[in-house]
């Protein structure tokens, strides 16, 4: 009985901890000023070299951010880009970015 009441009380800590870390889209757009160079204003950058993330799903973009603030995911510029960014940083630019249209996504 107590591993179970342990268990459900870690869950439930680790839960809230994801709840709590979601972005601020508000946060993200002051934050995107770096990112606007070569994705656009609004992540559709008319460039073809850069990737359109305007309206990328939250979560993916988040990823990807991890990924090369980590190195797991490589390219030059975008590490250089993340290595000063905080997790919370990450998260507002995610939730700015995934909450911008995109050409699959038209919000109004």
């Amino acid at each position: 009985m107590m591993k179970k009441t342990m268990f459900v009380a870690v869950a439930a800590m680790l839960l809230a901890g994801v709840a709590q870390a979601g972005g601020d889209a508000a946060r993200g757009k002051e934050k995107s000023t770096a990112c606007a160079a070569c994705h656009g204003a609004d992540g559709n950058s008319p460039a073809p070299a850069f990737p359109r993330i305007g309206g990328q799903h939250e979560d993916y973009i988040l990823q990807a951010l991890h990924a090369y603030k980590t190195g797991s995911r490589k390219n030059a510029i975008m590490g250089a880009q993340v290595g000063a960014l905080s997790a919370q940083d990450m998260a507002d630019l995610a939730a700015y970015f995934s909450a911008q249209n995109g050409p699959l996504v038209t919000r109004r």
